[in-house]
């Protein structure tokens, strides 16, 4: 009994603390982008204070959820310091309750959070994201332009072809600055073409105003040029949306339908793994703000603790981008790039608590 009403109470303090923590990281990064949004619209005549507001509101969950694991390791550093400081962990240790046992209360609270984020939180924030897209569209002309365009790669009865896009028309199936790189069956550069506009037919790619370059041949303009093609307008639309702006539902079907498609993957599945990966990464920020956390207030040493525990969960960060990318280049499968950082961190902490607590 003594054991689940301290377990109970270090879960309530525990969440309360990370909730704490959540909503003034929130806060901030909505102060942050109302900011960016005002200085963004300048004297776009259309872009009122409650329109820019709304804006900055859509654009701040995706934002909050990347910055999870940190509100996490930071709301576990303050929630055990607070503990220690209270004095509560000694009165809990000279009851016989091991640092296992508090411990297991806040990891129990970071899963249950990290399944709700996942599976509500993160549909609610990409659906917000896509609303925010389409509201920049039309305000500011916003579009793949701003993000070095989007490349699409595509098979048909002529062989292969890749394809590079500034932008698209939102209203139509229609593609603007492109450039097409065409590969016979055997894989070999056949020609290049550049276009001002690619429209999307049943079938083939109709490229207007284009010039049409051969090697050993002049560039030879053409009003208008036919490409073979097998893709949908689905799945063109898809090769412009970026993996963070999917719903955690719907990544694992937009994965396969793309790599069906012949289009590249990897940013879906990866995205895939590491919210799968979510639960493990915030247990191993609570293990390791707990490895930099549990020492005796009065024992001093607070700000080198605090600091170790920042400087640990920055680097844990860093290798999880680092591995990420290595994975999105393709070096690294998308399980093991979403999940080796939590994993590591994970064994990292328990090793550091195992040596401290028990010798």
């Amino acid at each position: 009994m003594i054991a689940g009403t301290l377990g109970r109470y270090f879960a309530g303090r525990f969440f309360k603390t990370i909730a704490l923590v959540f909503f003034g990281v929130f806060a901030l990064i909505y102060a942050l982008d109302l900011v960016e949004t005002l200085r963004r619209s300048g004297d776009t005549p259309q872009a009122g204070g409650l329109l820019l507001a709304w804006l900055a509101l859509l654009h701040t969950p995706i934002v909050a959820e990347q910055a999870l694991p940190f509100v996490v390791l930071f709301g576990a550093m303050i929630s055990f310091l607070n503990l220690s400081r209270k004095l509560e962990l000694v009165v809990a240790r000279s009851a016989g309750v091991s640092a296992w046992q508090f411990i297991a209360p806040p990891l129990a609270v970071v899963v249950a959070v990290a399944v709700v984020a996942v599976t509500l939180g993160n549909p609610a924030a990409t659906a917000m994201k896509r609303q925010s897209d389409r509201i920049e569209a039309k305000l500011f002309g916003a579009g793949a332009a701003e993000s070095g365009g989007v490349w699409i790669r595509q098979k048909s009865v002529d062989g292969e072809a890749v394809i590079h896009a500034d932008g698209r028309d939102d209203a139509g199936p229609s593609l603007f600055h492109v450039q097409v790189y065409s590969f016979d069956a055997k894989g070999q550069f056949v020609e290049r073409v550049d276009a001002a506009k690619a429209t999307l037919r049943d079938g083939y790619w109709r490229l207007d105003d284009a010039d049409v370059v051969t090697p050993g041949f002049d560039t030879l303009p053409t009003g208008a040029y036919l490409l073979a093609t097998t893709l949908t307008r689905a799945e063109v639309a898809q090769a412009f949306a970026p993996p963070e702006t999917v719903s955690f539902w719907s990544l694992s079907a937009l994965a396969d339908q793309t790599e069906r498609a012949g289009l590249n993957a990897v940013g879906y599945r990866l995205q895939y793994q590491e919210l799968l990966a979510t639960p493990l990464m915030l247990a191993a920020m609570v293990l390791v703000a707990a490895c930099f956390s549990l020492r005796f207030f009065r024992m001093g040493g607070v700000q080198r603790m605090v600091s170790g525990g920042v400087a640990a969960g920055f680097v844990l960060y860093v290798a999880t981008k680092l591995v990420n990318d290595l994975g999105a280049a393709g070096l690294f499968s998308a399980p093991v790039a979403g999940w080796s950082p939590a994993v590591v961190g994970c064994a990292a902490g328990v090793y550091v608590l195992l040596h401290q607590e028990d010798g």
